[in-house]
Formats: structure tokens, sequence, C-alpha cells
């Protein structure tokens, strides 16, 4: 089996459930610098094992096929070898459930470009940051406030992560520390089937934006003028939060025509 055009070995896999993995490998060469919130191309050959908690795919791989596909980097944008993945299996997909049978020392193919715009760095100095997330949507966050945090003591960064249980909040450590650490930065988790030990928010993130906890909370208003948000996640979610910013004049990013609402959809 040829996989001459692996580039990069797993150097940590941490579960935080049998579905979500922090993944982090060390490239055989440095990638440039990038802009937090970019992204980066994995990839396994058909061949490869399946995880042991996998389904059927859906749609069968091809033995000699590099199976490639493009994952946010959590890792501080000047870490150019050493980089970090959050990631779901897709149990029927081809490629997520051959990322999870991966164990450290073993090898896999990443890009050697690093695109997307989803970028914390294209917003005005002084505007409040709102990063809205479900599930994996974190990663990019992780990110910016790895790389950002102590540049932007003058912006207020709120990070809003819903999930169903609390073992589903990925980074809740390190975000929970942060918010501990900086004045300015405010950790917003909540849960839509939580147990009694969970003394925070219980709203889906539609519902908790609604009822004004932005606001209420931290004093930081939905305007366009003052806050900027990035939204990260299920596509219902994403599609719900644009909908409730468009009320107060949002318009979606993009580099040719900028806007305050910046949208990532997994």
């Amino acid at each position: 089996m040829d996989r001459t055009q692996y580039n990069a070995t797993v150097v940590g896999k941490i579960m935080v459930t049998p579905d979500l993995m922090i993944f982090r490998i060390h490239t055989d060469e440095a990638r440039e610098e990038f802009e937090a919130g970019q992204n980066l191309l994995l990839g396994l050959y058909g061949f490869e094992k399946r995880s042991s908690n996998s389904e059927p795919e859906l749609v069968p791989a091809e033995g000699e096929k590099l199976i490639r596909r493009p994952y946010s980097l959590a890792s501080e944008k000047t870490e150019t070898r050493q980089l970090e993945f959050y990631i779901s299996q897709v149990k029927s997909g081809q490629l997520t459930s051959r990322l999870f049978n991966l164990n450290v020392g073993e090898r896999l193919y990443v890009g050697t470009k690093i695109t997307g715009i989803f970028r914390l760095d294209e917003t005005p100095d002084g505007s409040d940051i709102v990063m809205v997330a479900t599930g994996t949507g974190i990663a990019p966050y992780i990110s910016f406030l790895r790389s950002h945090i102590v540049e932007r003591p003058e912006s207020k960064m709120v990070v809003i992560q819903g999930a169903a249980h609390r073992w589903d909040l990925g980074y809740y450590s390190e975000l929970t520390f942060l918010e501990k650490s900086f004045a300015n930065f405010f950790y917003v988790p909540t849960l839509t089937d939580a147990d009694d030990r969970w003394d925070g928010y219980r709203y889906c993130i539609e519902e908790l934006l609604r009822k004004d906890v932005l606001q209420n909370e931290f004093n930081i208003s939905p305007d366009p003028e003052r806050t900027h948000f990035f939204v990260s996640g299920q596509p219902e979610m994403v599609g719900h939060v644009s909908e409730w910013l468009s009320d107060f004049g949002y318009t979606r990013h993009h580099p040719d025509d900028p806007g305050e609402l910046y949208i990532e959809e997994f």
C-alpha cells in the first residue's frame, strides 16, 4: 500500500467523547503562518481501516483514492508544525471514521495551503466580538483566543457554546480558565439536556440570544457599529442566529463586501 503522500504524524489524540476528539499532528515541513480561523486539508487513503464504532459508509471509499477534507485549525496562528484540530466523527462518512482509527505515531496527509475567510483579524480594532458555536464549530474560536486575546484588551470577547450535555462542551476547561484570566473575556456555555449538577444556562443558543443575555449580563449590544458576530456550527443554528441578527441590520461578511456577520457552516 502506497502511503508516500503522507507528510505528517499523529502526536496527540484526546477523546472528548467517543465521537469527538482533539487531534494533534506534527507536519514533516513547516506550514506558513496562518490567520486564526482558517482551515487545512487532512487526508487518508480509502484502504485505511475505519474506527470500531463507525457505521457502514453511505458511499464506499475507493481504496487507492486519497480522501481529503478541510478542518478548522484550533492552533495559535504562529504554530506552523504542531497543529491542532477538533473533529467530530461522522460514523457513516469516509474520512472522519478513518481519522478516529489513527493512533499516536501513525501517518496521514496534510495539505500545504491554509485557506479561509472566517478571520478575526479582519474585524476593526476595539469592536466587541461575539463567537457563537455548536459542536466542532468551537475550533476556530480557540485559535482566535490563543492568537489574539492578549492583543485586544479593549474588545469585549464572548464565546457562546451550545451543546446537549456537559461532556459535549469541548475546550470547557480552557475557556473557563481564560474567563478567569482575562477581564474582557466571557464564556457562556448553555445546555439543552443538562443534569441536576449543571448550574449554568439551559437554553438553545437562539433562545439565549432572544432573552437578551448579552445585553443584560455583559452590556454587549447586537449593534453592527459596535459588535461583530462569528457564527460556526450546525446549519440550523447558523440560520436561526443569522435571521435574528438581520433584524438588527447585520450583513454577512465577504472580503469583497465587508459585513459584521461571519459565518462558517459545518
